[in-house]
């Protein structure tokens, strides 16, 4: 399931070949390859694809998010390289689901995850479906060790606290993450009304999720999530965020699996996306549901290539030790 990275991806522009300043990331991308011994790093972070949709084709979703991994890389190597010197940025691979084996496809994403944190690289998952989520949790978790205190912050118009007694979906994962681990704790931003039934809030109470509304993030002052981030960050050893593109205005995302009329406007997510990289215990991100094959002039894969990127630029493992 696992499948080295292409450097067929990474093509674009060239200004300079010398003049490191005009370079763009596919000038600076390193490949790495997870089956092979490798090093450890300082002050990288590593791309790595999880091509799967079939959670969301078990949540009667529309699929085609197995096809964001390649598209979203091939428009974040076109992106200006603005990190800072010393700093590292690696391809390391996509994970592939076959034959529709959810499971053991998110077994596989966590084992990457996994060697990539024990090697010092911080992790930027490209999903797939939001199911992407539960192979990022497994290789945060293996990593970390069974005692460390976990927080997940999701930034989504849904809780995906569904029942999973019939099998796992792009629903149903941050349950299965808090009825298996007691060390987690779930905080969702974005959290859409018009998305979730009474009964899932009900069920976010009952497992006791933080949650901010769509409208409290639009209509108040953007402090006020700022704070809530980082209470939850202080009570935990490490925290992982997972980022749903459906938490975005359809205008400016068109091209997921259930699109939000009322989103996340693209400025005030990308503001959640720095402050939330930038926190010293933030280890990990995934960014999910972007669906090429319903996207609009290529504007969702555009922007999801856009969030990846401020994740890059924003890792405080990645800037230089003062």
């Amino acid at each position: 399931m696992y499948q080295p990275p292409d450097a067929g991806h990474w093509t674009g522009r060239i200004d300079s070949v010398k003049d490191e300043r005009a370079f763009r990331l596919h000038q600076r991308i390193r490949l790495l390859d997870l089956s092979q011994p490798f090093a450890p790093a300082e002050r990288a972070a590593a791309f790595i694809g999880f091509a799967c949709d079939e959670g969301v084709r078990r949540n009667q979703g529309r699929q085609g998010a197995k096809e964001a991994p390649a598209a979203v890389k091939a428009a974040l190597a076109r992106l200006p390289w603005h990190l800072p010197e010393g700093a590292a940025a690696y391809d390391a691979g996509d994970v592939v689901c076959v034959d529709g084996h959810l499971e053991q496809s998110q077994a596989e994403l966590g084992i990457a995850i996994a060697r990539l944190l024990q090697h010092n690289m911080a992790p930027i998952v490209i999903g797939g479906g939001h199911e992407t989520a539960y192979g990022h949790y497994l290789g945060v978790r293996e990593a970390l060790g069974t005692d460390a205190r976990l927080g997940i912050i999701n930034i989504d118009a849904h809780f995906d606290l569904r029942p999973y007694d019939d099998g796992s979906t792009s629903g149903t994962m941050f349950r299965q993450i808090l009825d298996q681990d007691d060390q987690v704790s779930y905080f969702c931003l974005g959290i859409q009304r018009l998305g979730n039934t009474a009964a899932l809030f009900a069920d976010a109470e009952t497992y006791r999720c933080r949650y901010m509304l769509e409208d409290e993030l639009t209509a108040g002052p953007i402090e006020a999530a700022y704070e809530q981030i980082e209470k939850f960050a202080a009570d935990h050893d490490a925290v992982m965020l997972t980022f749903c593109m459906d938490a975005i205005s359809a205008a400016a995302a068109p091209g997921v699996s259930a699109p939000s009329p009322f989103g996340l406007a693209p400025s005030l997510a990308r503001a959640l996306i720095r402050r939330i990289v930038s926190h010293p215990k933030t280890i990990s991100v995934d960014l999910c549901e972007v669906n090429p094959l319903l996207d609009e002039g290529g504007k969702t894969v555009a922007l999801a290539a856009s969030f990846c990127m401020e994740a890059l630029l924003h890792f405080q493992r990645l800037q230089p030790r003062r």
